[in-house]
């Protein structure tokens, strides 16, 4: 049932994609901030309890209805429930518009068009960004989103709980992000816990994108960047999913900033010009041809995770 309901939801989205700004959403991002109204008198200890708290109501009804569908037989509800539930925790198609028209923008050689269209998906000052820039920060914002909007999905929605789990995933993500990343709330000590707890939620998904990234696109480049340059993040996670699908494509992602795309050599560290290759990660400067390899390469995954559940489906019935 487990494979059956993430593919009935992917058509569905298909078919009909969840925006955004949907009225689901909304209410939970409503419910975060009265949250954070609620419970944040500057000490970490409050984060933690507005967080379990925020967690609970989300997932405890979630996991309550599924148990009772269960505990009573009723497949074809359960079965619906779970359909509900990915469906409204998925988000393949929710920026995708984005990324498609970014691309098309680019293949015409309209840089500003991308740029104003970059600029309201990412939220960046994008004035006077080239093309390969353009293309780059897609890319990034792409995989990342992929990731924590499906592969991240598809991973807890497989644990006991099912359809609870996927909905702890996705709310626990929402919280790194809307209690650390608001100027108002940077440094402050009420988002820690989120960020810290969204950072072991994810740990094994990241990993699993990663190899995921890297079975069906360059294994070696991929895992060669995913070793020697995902550490050069300040997000560890992040690191592991750009490094490690810029490796698959051939395409080199990061920022200055992050010094991932080229290690800065300064005049008293004594480096040898041999070596000095090994610096610089594996691939080209991104282009548009970058987004359709994008493209490329999340369907593949895609493709792969459904071919591995399907497998583990057929044991489980088989068994």
């Amino acid at each position: 049932m487990t494979f059956l309901s993430i593919l009935c939801a992917l058509l569905i989205e298909q078919l009909k994609p969840l925006r955004a700004d949907n009225p689901i959403y909304a209410e939970i991002k409503s419910l975060a901030m009265r949250m954070e109204t609620w419970f944040n008198a500057g000490h970490a200890n409050h984060g933690r309890m507005g967080w379990f708290l925020m967690i609970g109501v989300l997932m405890v009804p979630t996991a309550g209805i599924y148990w009772l569908l269960q505990h009573y037989q009723l497949t074809l509800l359960a079965f619906a429930w779970n359909v509900l539930i990915i469906y409204l925790t998925l988000g393949f198609r929710h920026y995708s518009h984005y990324f498609t028209s970014i691309q098309l923008a680019l293949s015409a050689g309209d840089e500003a068009t991308a740029r104003t269209l970059l600029a309201e998906w990412t939220k960046l000052d994008t004035v006077g960004m080239e093309a390969s820039e353009i293309a780059r920060i897609a890319v990034e914002k792409a995989l990342v989103t992929t990731h924590r909007n499906v592969f991240g999905v598809f991973f807890w929605f497989l644990m006991p709980l099912g359809p609870a789990c996927a909905v702890m995933y996705r709310v626990a993500e929402y919280l790194a992000r809307a209690w650390n990343e608001p100027e108002h709330m940077r440094n402050e000590a009420f988002g820690q816990f989120a960020a810290r707890a969204f950072y072991w939620i994810d740990w094994i998904p990241v990993r699993l994108t990663a190899v995921a990234f890297a079975v069906v696109g360059n294994f070696e480049d991929a895992i060669y960047a995913w070793r020697n340059f995902a550490q050069r993040w300040q997000d560890e996670a992040i690191g592991i999913i750009l490094t490690a699908g810029g490796g698959a494509m051939g395409v080199r992602l990061g920022t200055p900033a992050e010094t991932a795309a080229r290690v800065l050599v300064t005049p008293d560290m004594a480096v040898d010009d041999s070596d000095s290759e090994s610096d610089i990660l594996p691939g080209e400067e991104p282009g548009a041809r970058a987004l359709q390899s994008t493209v490329g390469l999340v369907w593949r995954a895609l493709l792969l995770w459904m071919l591995l559940l399907l497998l583990m489906s057929g044991a489980v019935f088989l068994g």
